[in-house]
């Protein structure tokens, strides 16, 4: 028997590998089907199933692409629904793989069908789950966006959860290994560990969710704090439930070398939005005006669909040469399939074509501390709540990045903006979507929070994240 996690870190996201004698099942795909296929290959094997926890909201899954290639049966839990053909199991029915064993659990809350994977070994005896996004590590999965107007309330998504932990998870062995769908850095939960997998046994005495000593106690836990999902999370599980381009189909368009020329002209006719995906201060120092940077070397993805709401929207990339392929498939990954193309030689290219490059002020914290004993500066903190509430600058404004939407009016248009993160990713982020929106005199503070604790600035005193809501 074999088992390996695939961990894509920009999402946080694990799919996982499982062989025993010749046959594999593929557990929550990422989009590409290669790489399953390959390694299923590299062994000799034949990928029989594709088992997919529940429908994804923050990435789209490449299982029925897999499948097609494949010949590999798709598999869901009950209440599944999906416009393509997939066998939907019941409630403790057992798969064979190999010469070992995969029970379904159905265990609703996160979402109605969501369904925990439990293998038992060869020797019969239950080695590990997979449990989706309905345990995490140090977290359970959010109890809000399966909501149904006037049906089916977060609290009542919460209960069934609830009562899927205790009695199909938490009746397992102590010694079972937890394999989630996620981990930190995910939207999917709030308080996940950085750590992709642990014992269950460790999970009942560590994570907050596990230990709540009643029913009522688990619902007011899991539902407070929760913030609101990002845009893109109904798309994507839209996407998840139809049938959709495979990813050599979006790469065909994706990957179209753009002149300057032919780029305004997609600008202008398309609508499209211009999103950069070089270090933040490699940006600054030029780019295409009304660009959107979102670093790839960052969470670029979530980011993406943090402030991209719509994933239909016309996308063209400037990118680092070499790194096009990569953007158009990390895109892809979420949903954002109408790329129409990447500006061919990056900006340089723009800028020998005679076309205007724009350009952001970012200063280092000890220049910012300088200016800030020196007079009252508009300063604003783009870190989300927690972070702001453990810690911030005093005389900051708090304008976390994910709802900057909501504080647009806060900006001054006459004086100067400074920004800040945590360490210069979200606060290039946000100043790119300020200078795009008309606000031209955002000044980004290089290496962030972090830099700007260097200094002698006043901040207030740090409490614990771990006692805070994210």
């Amino acid at each position: 028997m074999k088992i390996e996690q695939i961990y894509t870190g920009c999402l946080a996201q694990g799919a996982y590998y499982i062989e025993s004698n010749g046959e594999v099942a593929i557990i929550d795909p990422l989009r590409e089907s290669q790489p399953y296929i390959d390694r299923a290959e590299k062994n000799g094997a034949k990928i029989k199933y594709v088992l997919e926890t529940h429908f994804h909201a923050d990435f789209v899954s490449g299982h029925v692409d897999l499948a097609k290639r494949t010949g590999a049966t798709i598999i869901y839990g009950p209440n599944a629904n999906p416009d393509f053909t997939a066998h939907i199991a019941t409630d403790g029915e057992e798969l064979k793989l190999g010469n070992v064993t995969i029970k379904v659990l159905h265990t609703p809350g996160h979402t109605m069908e969501s369904t925990t994977y439990l293998l038992i070994n060869e020797q019969g005896k239950p080695h590990c789950i997979f449990s989706g996004d309905t345990l995490f590590i140090g977290d359970v999965g959010r109890p809000d966006l399966a909501q149904k107007m006037g049906s089916l309330t977060q609290e009542d998504l919460a209960g069934y959860l609830y009562d899927s932990l205790h009695t199909k998870i938490m009746t397992l062995p102590d010694d079972v290994i937890v394999y989630p769908a996620h981990g930190a850095g995910s939207a999917c939960g709030k308080n996940m560990s950085k750590e992709t997998y642990d014992t269950l046994g460790n999970q009942k005495k560590v994570n907050y969710a596990l230990k709540a000593a009643t029913k009522e106690q688990f619902i007011k836990e899991v539902t407070d704090g929760i913030l609101p999902p990002p845009a893109y999370f109904p798309q994507n599980v839209a996407m998840n439930k139809g049938t959709i381009p495979s990813l050599d189909k979006v790469k065909e368009m994706g990957m179209r070398a753009l002149t300057p020329d032919q780029l305004e002209l997609v600008v202008e006719g398309e609508g499209a939005l211009v999103l950069d995906t070089r270090e933040p201060q490699t940006f600054k120092d030029g780019f295409v005006p009304r660009s959107i940077n979102i670093g790839l070397k960052g969470d670029f993805a979530p980011w993406v669909g943090a402030m991209i709401p719509d994933v239909k929207h016309p996308i063209v990339i400037v990118a680092d040469e070499g790194s096009e392929d990569e953007t158009v498939t990390r895109l892809a990954r979420v949903g954002y399939d109408n790329v129409f193309g990447y500006l061919e030689g990056g900006i340089n290219a723009w800028k020998k074509a005679g076309r205007e490059a724009d350009t952001l002020e970012s200063i280092s914290a000890q220049e910012f501390a300088r200016r800030m004993k020196a007079e009252d500066l508009n300063v604003f903190d783009v870190r989300k709540q927690s972070e702001w509430e453990a810690e911030h600058l005093e005389h900051a404004k708090h304008a976390s990045l994910q709802f900057l939407n909501d504080h647009l009016a806060e900006f001054n248009k006459t004086a100067p903006n400074y920004i800040h993160c945590a360490g210069g990713y979200r606060s290039m982020i946000a100043s790119s979507v300020l200078k795009s929106r008309g606000y031209h005199n955002v000044i980004d503070v290089a290496g962030g929070f972090a830099e700007i604790k260097k200094t002698d600035l006043a901040t207030t005193a740090f409490v614990c994240p771990s006692t805070l809501k994210s």
